[in-house]
């Protein structure tokens, strides 16, 4: 039966790939958008892996924001289209995407439908692990707003495409706890109706873009579609959207079938979408394989995550993260400005981690996959502890380790050869100078921890980014004008390079303790340039500290995209959301986009509306480039 099905759909796929390519080059029917109806090869592979609902078309909704950089990637839209939302694929992104579950309330209710509303395929809600569900083995867990739209291959690569804010399911932790099912929009119950919000949605598309465009594997989103009262449907896309937690709640409820059937999926997926460069055959080099490719993926991540002061909520049920380490769900995620390292997020019941912390949870969720591919390899589940001093653990430990040096490289503007370099012949200096970093970058206000809107925090001092990028650029003019061989700044201009707004005046003293750790902090720093100037310079200091000064311009630009600044960037947007047109709302996103990724900044004509609105956006991130 499921072979017959699996003929089926390939040859239903074979058709409309043929209607496609028919359609290939207009810009007028946009056949491609019709494949993405709810049908989804997760289904077949995983039967108990997801509720299944019928949809129905929901009316009122205008598009908000399209991706078109992102559509032309995935082959929706065919690579010449223009940044156009034409009639017709305004009325088929709606057609497409504008729709609302039939949930269960509306069935117990007989609440009353249009039949020609109805659409003909049911839509998923997956099933997954969270810890805000009484049961911690993922049995009431899953997605709570949102479904499954569908799966797409363009040119031998397949991307999921989900939405959010489509319904209430039977799987948000809202039913989990009273066990009543909630139309959908109930305003009582909040984020338990089933909605989202454009102001979500809009706050996730702008920092989902920068993430991708700046090397942070994440979901992107395809298309807001906003509806009167600020609700929204958020349509998000990733070549694989499946989390850890799609795996977990299979391992803790000991479901051995589901587990195998749900792990053999995403490893197949990823290799045939060439993540995976290895194919890997037999069982335990197929499962030891996954656990080591989780291993560097998410000891990656939390390095990556831990430089660059962005805050994910990780923890152990793999739920607030993709499986190939994407970000997703951008409500609790947040990028600072300054290391931040004690802010925690509040979310009622439980506080978060802060950032160092959430190396220790990639460490368990990576344990957690060690004890997966233990028991797919046995055919028995051995007890969680049992892995913590498993190779994999090594493995994420050392990866965790090389991936933090060398981004802390690049950020100084040390090359990728240079960082290979240091890294290698150089390890303990570079060792000593990490933990000085450390030191000046964790260094907090003497106000100490106090409360904020979404949380509690205590407020670092120093801006090593500034510190990263005057310093350079002293050291290259002490050089170039002076005739020095020996650059160095006074400790009170050490601190001044890098003092932030949150510094209070005793924050700044200069005891005997800190003026040392500045002497040693340049003393190194002159070392690593000078042994990569004699490496690859012919030991010309003058055109090392000329490129690292370069380049760490570009690494630690001046104004940064905080999660205060893309809150104001997104009520900016929405405020004028009347005033501007569907274009010119697409070029201020794009020039906001574009000011945090490209090292050549588009030029903005502070006459035009949307040149002002640029511009005063631009100040607002200036304004806030320092905190949450």
């Amino acid at each position: 039966m499921r072979a017959q099905k699996r003929v089926n759909n390939s040859v239903k796929g074979m058709a409309q790939d043929e209607v496609r390519k028919s359609s290939a080059g207009t810009f007028g029917s946009y056949a491609s958008f019709d494949r993405i109806d709810g049908t989804h090869s997760f289904k077949d592979a995983v039967p108990d892996g997801y509720v299944d609902y019928q949809v129905r078309t929901r009316h009122g909704g205008s598009v908000f924001y399209f991706n078109f950089d992102l559509a032309r990637e995935m082959g929706l839209l065919s690579s010449d289209h223009p940044d156009e939302l034409t009639t017709e694929l305004k009325k088929k992104v709606l057609e497409t995407f504008s729709l609302v579950i039939i949930n269960e309330y509306d069935i117990e209710h007989a609440v009353p439908i249009r039949p020609q509303d109805i659409r003909p395929n049911r839509y998923m809600a997956t099933r997954y692990l969270q810890l805000q569900h009484p049961s911690k083995q993922g049995k009431t867990s899953g997605d709570g707003r949102g479904i499954w739209n569908g799966e797409w291959t363009h040119r031998g690569t397949t991307w999921d495409v989900s939405s959010s804010g489509t319904g209430a399911t039977r799987l948000s932790p809202a039913h989990a706890q009273t066990k009543k099912f909630f139309k959908t929009g109930d305003k009582v119950v909040g984020y338990g109706n089933g909605y989202n919000c454009v102001s979500d949605g809009m706050s996730a598309a702008l920092m989902s873009e920068v993430f991708h465009r700046n090397g942070i594997e994440t979901e992107r989103t395809l298309a807001i579609i906003a509806f009167e009262g600020g609700s929204s449907i958020n349509v998000r896309a990733s070549k694989n959207l499946l989390r850890p937690a799609h795996f977990f709640c299979h391992l803790k409820q000991g479901n051995y079938p589901s587990l195998k059937s749900a792990v053999d999926y995403f490893i197949d997926r990823q290799v045939k979408n060439g993540e995976w460069t290895k194919p890997v055959s037999g069982r335990r080099a197929r499962y030891r394989g996954l656990a080591e490719q989780m291993a560097i993926t998410f000891s990656t991540i939390a390095a990556q995550y831990e430089s660059e002061y962005i805050f994910c909520w990780l923890d152990w049920d793999g739920d607030n993260i993709l499986a190939n380490g994407g970000i997703i769900d951008y409500g609790s995620v947040r990028q600072f400005g300054l290391f931040h390292h004690e802010y925690r997020y509040d979310d009622v019941d439980r506080m978060s981690t802060n950032i160092p912390e959430q190396r220790v949870k990639a460490r368990y969720i990576v344990q957690n996959f060690a004890q997966l591919a233990d028991y797919l390899i046995r055919g028995r589940k051995r007890p969680i502890k049992r892995f913590r001093d498993d190779s994999i653990m090594k493995l994420f430990d050392r990866n965790f380790r090389k991936t933090l040096n060398s981004l802390l490289l690049q950020k100084l503007g040390f090359g990728e050869k240079e960082t290979e370099y240091l890294l290698r012949e150089h390890r303990g200096l570079v060792r000593r100078f990490k933990r000085l970093h450390s030191y000046f970058e964790k260094t907090k206000s003497s106000r100490g921890t106090y409360a904020i809107a979404d949380g509690i925090t205590c407020d670092a001092i120093f801006c090593m980014g500034d510190l990263h990028r005057k310093l350079s650029q002293e050291y290259f003019r002490q050089v170039s004008e002076e005739g020095k061989t020996s650059p160095k700044v006074t400790a009170r201009d050490f601190i001044n390079l890098m003092k932030s707004s949150y510094a209070k005046y005793r924050d700044l003293g200069l005891s005997r303790g800190r003026r040392a750790r500045i002497e040693e902090f340049q003393s190194l720093y002159r070392k690593m340039i000078r042994v990569s100037a004699k490496r690859f310079r012919s030991g010309d200091l003058k055109k090392a500290l000329w490129s690292l000064s370069m380049r760490a311009s570009v690494k630690n630009p001046e104004s940064r995209l905080t999660g205060d600044g893309v809150l104001t960037v997104t009520s900016s947007l929405i405020r004028n959301q009347k005033a501007l047109d569907f274009e010119q709302r697409q070029q201020v996103i794009l020039h906001l986009v574009e000011f945090q990724t490209s090292q050549t900044p588009p030029e903005v004509n502070p006459e035009s509306k949307t040149g002002r609105i640029v511009l005063r956006n631009l100040k607002a991130i200036r304004d806030c480039r320092e905190g949450f």
